[in-house]
């Protein structure tokens, strides 16, 4: 009910083309024992081994006489109330589906170890009979689900934005020639720990050669194969990719190509669709970890994968090929969530901030189930899409409300300022999300002391605009997400140096990295560009950005991940989201 490792039963549903159901996986402990008993369950204790648990006394009790002692010994010394890690077994006399309910005659107390603060003992049943059971003629009702059943408080939540007239802006370049944009697949610089960002995983679609999108789909992933062999790498390195498609109608096709090359263990994945190019049908890019310092075995203990398939109460299975979450070390790399109502696996109805706050609960839920020292406020880089930008304002605040509720609950004054130790939120419009949800959630945390993270703040005006850098580091991880955002200040038609904005940004990222470093060797590993595509041309970005990145980082220049949207928040027309590593 409680464990993780069920990985082996999923494989084998997945072989037989079987559903796994697990409704009680992760269900609040408490609240199941007590629903056991309210539907007539009549359980007694047959074993008992678990400090607290005395066999002269315990052996024989029902769960309904048991529960207020079992609740004790939990909060006293976390015996699990359910007795998941084997404190207690029980057997089972009578529930409503039994025809007869068992008695029990004689038994005996057999003790395996009279340990005198755990002792370990069973209750062998020597002799019993079946009776005839009083008809029951009321109705048991089941539990009530409460996976769909968020109580909404409209009064607690912003009007959405209206949506923005498209700002009138007249780019300056200095340099009236751009270079040709590279097709080829680019690796940033391997940080100290074997990470290692890829981007470049494009599909290009040119209908002269008269290629399927099957067949691109396979000469695109056939291709990222062969460059990774070429680094050392295999593709069962990856442990996180970004999927943008230029339409979610081709979806199925790409994932059912995408699921023979991440079979067992795939990576988390985050899967989008946006305003790409005409000839571009989908772009990946993904980060790959394989320390060359470890041995094989090492390696392997170092990386959790939860990949849950089962049905249940909890938050949502999996929806394609792909893992909840994986961890490495202290840092915990999640997959996007979607407000899909986990035993049902249907979006919820209701709007969009029940949406907000399901696929955030589901963040929540993800992490702890994965670590269970694990807050929202442990998250370190957070993403965020929506499908209108009247939605932005809601997403925004459904996150900050989420961050004091944290606080609240650690008794702290809830109308302070609270404290600066997450990452910053970045907030993308585009224009479909899988399942036609309206909101997505993507989250990068890192399990650390919070109150020792480092925190850098960084702004600069310029004419008709300005730059902002924050940056935050984790204690002792070192791990750093930056971001860099470009905000209008003028609402009127403005002129604006491309150039001089591009040189401004990469200057301040520099400076930001080289700071960071003082407490720790990090490697700059990717620079993901979420841009208005209406409004900032793609190629003169692209082409500006690697050449100002090269020219002031050389080899420590990370890998460029261009991103177009429909919208971002207020007037910004650029945001840009980092991920430094050791």
């Amino acid at each position: 009910m409680w464990s993780r490792k069920n990985a082996l039963q999923q494989e084998i549903c997945k072989r037989l083309a079987l559903q796994p159901l697990a409704y009680l996986w992760r269900q609040n402990q408490d609240t199941l024992l007590r629903e056991i008993i309210s539907l007539k369950v009549q359980a007694i204790i047959i074993k008992v081994a678990a400090i607290g648990l005395d066999p002269d006394k315990h052996l024989g009790k029902t769960l309904d006489e048991m529960e207020p002692y079992l609740l004790k010994l939990s909060q006293k010394y976390g015996v699990h109330i359910c007795g998941e890690g084997g404190e207690y077994e029980t057997f089972t006399l009578d529930c409503p589906l039994f025809k007869k309910k068992i008695v029990v005659d004689s038994s005996e107390v057999v003790v395996h170890s009279a340990d005198a603060f755990a002792p370990v003992a069973y209750l062998r049943l020597l002799k019993l009979h079946l009776e005839d059971k009083v008809q029951f003629e009321g109705k048991i009702l089941p539990g009530k689900c409460s996976c769909d059943t968020q109580k909404i408080e409209d009064s607690a939540w912003p009007p959405s934005d209206e949506r923005k007239e498209t700002p009138c802006i007249r780019w300056k370049f200095l340099r009236p020639h751009f270079a040709q944009e590279s097709k080829n697949l680019e690796f940033s610089g391997k940080s100290l720990k074997g990470y290692q960002w890829i981007t470049g995983i494009s599909a290009y679609f040119h209908p002269l050669e008269g290629k399927s999108i099957q067949e691109l789909a396979n000469d695109v992933l056939s291709s990222l194969q062969a460059h990774m062999n070429l680094k050392g790498l295999a593709l069962t390195d990856i442990i996180l990719v970004h999927l943008y498609m230029k339409s979610m109608a081709d979806f199925a096709v790409i994932n059912s190509v995408y699921m023979t090359a991440f079979d067992l263990c795939p990576p988390a994945r985050v899967c989008v669709e946006a305003p790409l190019t005409e000839d571009l049908l989908f772009q990946m890019d993904c980060l790959a970890q394989k320390d060359d310092k470890m041995i094989s075995d090492a390696s392997c203990s170092q990386k959790q994968v939860m990949h849950v398939q089962s049905i249940s109460h909890w938050a949502p299975a999996n929806i394609g090929p792909y893992s909840q979450c994986i961890q490495i070390e202290d840092t915990l790399y999640c997959a996007g969530q979607i407000a899909l109502v986990p035993c049902t696996m249907q979006l919820t109805s209701g709007g969009i901030i029940k949406e907000a706050l399901m696929s955030l609960n589901h963040v929540e839920k993800v992490l702890k189930a994965m670590n269970l020292k694990a807050e929202l406020h442990h998250i370190l880089m957070a993403n965020c899409y929506v499908t209108d930008s009247k939605y932005i304002s809601v997403a925004e605040a459904v996150w900050q409300r989420k961050l004091k509720e944290i606080i609240k609950t650690k008794e702290e004054d809830i109308n302070n300022d609270m404290p600066s130790i997450h990452g910053e939120l970045v907030v993308a419009v585009v224009p479909f999300l899988p399942r036609a949800a309206s909101i997505e959630w993507h989250v990068i945390a890192v399990v650390d002391e919070q109150q020792q993270r480092q925190k850098l703040t960084q702004m600069r005006s310029l004419e008709n605009c300005q730059i902002r850098c924050e940056a935050m580091q984790s204690y002792p991880t070192c791990a750093t997400a930056v971001t860099i955002s470009l905000t209008l200040t003028s609402s009127s038609s403005s002129t604006i140096n491309l150039e001089v904005i591009l040189h401004g940004m990469v200057e301040m990222f520099k400076q930001v990295v080289e700071k960071m470093s003082k407490y720790g060797d990090i490697t700059p590993l990717s620079f993901r560009i979420f841009f208005q595509a209406n409004i900032v041309k793609r190629e003169a970005l692209k082409t500006g950005l690697q050449g100002h990145l090269e020219e002031q980082m050389g080899q420590k220049a990370p890998a460029l991940i261009m991103v177009p949207v429909v919208d971002l928040p207020g007037t910004k027309i650029i945001h840009i989201a980092c991920w430094l590593s050791q």
